[in-house]
């Protein structure tokens, strides 16, 4: 998922940062908000941060110019909403870039609309969703960080088509070529990282239930 510095087309660069910027600006509003009129969540935030660190930086080869690993964003987007969430992974990319040579300064931008922003919010469709339907709270977040895991790689794959066609079969081919190699690595390492979310959220009931009770009625507004 994480894009190298330098391998997208300036234009595509630049536009997937224009692309992530409103997403980004709401969500500090959200996280500014949320922050004064909760202070004692910021114990939670940082294991958050720090959950979504630890498995993104686990880094597996896939295709020339990205890479498979888990994203972590499903545990703080069902505590937390998309919107705090989204900056709180794109922190995680800065850094991640800076410090660990993980993606890049100039592939910031679609790195984190893939996994930040698509990623953040699909966790958190899902997992209403599957509330919705009255789902147990296990299977709820399981879904959740599962397919935040797999639509993040659906997007990086179709970023890079964009920027890569085919020659002969353009943004289709190349769309399938990336699907498909990511699939080998990713459809495993989704299933891992939502049976490992179930098992972090669980383990934060069993010492904080109380202030996880209190987070996931907020996270259901954006």
């Amino acid at each position: 998922m994480h894009i190298m510095e330098g391998y997208l087309p300036v234009a595509h660069a630049v536009a997937w940062s224009a692309a992530s910027a409103p997403f980004l600006a709401w969500g500090v509003r959200r996280l500014t908000t949320r922050l004064r009129e909760q202070p004692e969540t910021r114990l939670i935030l940082g294991a958050s941060g720090g959950f979504t660190f630890v498995l993104s930086a686990l880094k597996l080869p896939s295709v020339t110019g990205s890479c498979s690993h888990p994203t972590g964003i499903g545990f703080g987007a069902v505590l937390f909403g998309p919107a705090i969430m989204s900056v709180l992974g794109t922190v995680v990319l800065l850094f991640q870039a800076l410090f660990l040579a993980h993606g890049g300064v100039t592939t910031l931008g679609a790195n984190a609309f893939s996994m930040a922003i698509v990623g953040s919010y699909t966790a958190w469709g899902v997992f209403k969703l599957a509330g919705a339907l009255r789902l147990p709270f296990n299977v709820s977040v399981f879904a959740a960080a599962m397919l935040s895991d797999l639509l993040t790689y659906i997007t990086t794959a179709l970023q890079l088509a964009l920027a890569f066609p085919d020659p002969a079969s353009g943004f289709v081919g190349a769309a399938a070529k990336f699907l498909s190699i990511f699939a080998v690595t990713q459809l495993p390492l989704a299933v891992m990282e939502g049976l490992l979310t179930v098992l972090m959220m669980n383990l934060l009931r069993s010492h904080a239930d109380e202030a996880v009770a209190a987070l996931l009625p907020r996270a259901k507004t954006l």
